[in-house]
């Protein structure tokens, strides 16, 4: 049911859907869907970016205090200015699994970045077979204006994380893709003992 609703409003393209039990958890979801499906282990994100404080979302967060003290997390973290173009465009390789990047950084400091910034990301991104993930965990739900930041640049994600306002304050996360994505990975590759649970989405 759930699914139903969502689904129409998700934006174009992300067509296939996990729901966990937390942002956190989202994001470690969404970074093994983008080394699955690139066979790739270079991840980018942004200074002053924040994922979640599991070990796989503490790896692309941009913020020393959350990430030094678990350093050796995941192989290659990459971070470059949120905004910074031209800085993504020097990181940005063949080598490059996935850009983590939040539309807009909220623990950050609430920075935006500069207009077409996000469309840019995605197409040297696509140019190097890398997917963008898009953490909406802070700024989906209407937070922004629209039901998704994203929606501001009318872009479509390869990856897109939910969390926290997806529940109104009930735990409920979920990472989102296209079939394209989704189809690189098995059953049993990711499992999630409570996402999904009939309460949470009831919520």
């Amino acid at each position: 049911d759930l699914l139903d609703r969502i689904s129409p409003l998700l934006p174009q393209g992300l067509t296939r859907s996990f729901f966990v039990s937390s942002g956190a958890e989202a994001m470690d979801g969404a970074l093994k869907l983008a080394h699955r499906a690139t066979g790739r282990t270079k991840f980018i994100s942004t200074l002053n970016g924040f994922h979640g404080r599991t070990i796989g979302a503490l790896s692309v967060i941009g913020q020393a205090k959350h990430r030094d003290p678990y350093r050796a997390l995941l192989p290659e973290p990459v971070f470059v200015p949120f905004g910074d173009l031209a800085a993504a465009r020097v990181a940005i390789d063949d080598r490059t699994a996935a850009f983590v990047v939040e539309p807009i950084q909220g623990e950050g400091g609430a920075n935006v970045p500069p207009p077409g910034y996000l469309a840019a990301l995605q197409e040297l991104c696509h140019e190097h077979g890398a997917l963008i993930i898009l953490d909406e965990i802070q700024t989906g739900i209407g937070r922004t204006g629209k039901l998704f930041a994203c929606e501001h640049e009318g872009i479509s994600p390869d990856v897109m994380t939910l969390g926290k306002g997806l529940g109104g304050g009930f735990p409920i996360g979920a990472f989102l893709t296209s079939e394209a994505v989704a189809a690189t990975v098995a059953l049993g590759d990711h499992g999630t003992t409570y996402g999904g649970n009939p309460l949470a989405c009831a919520v």
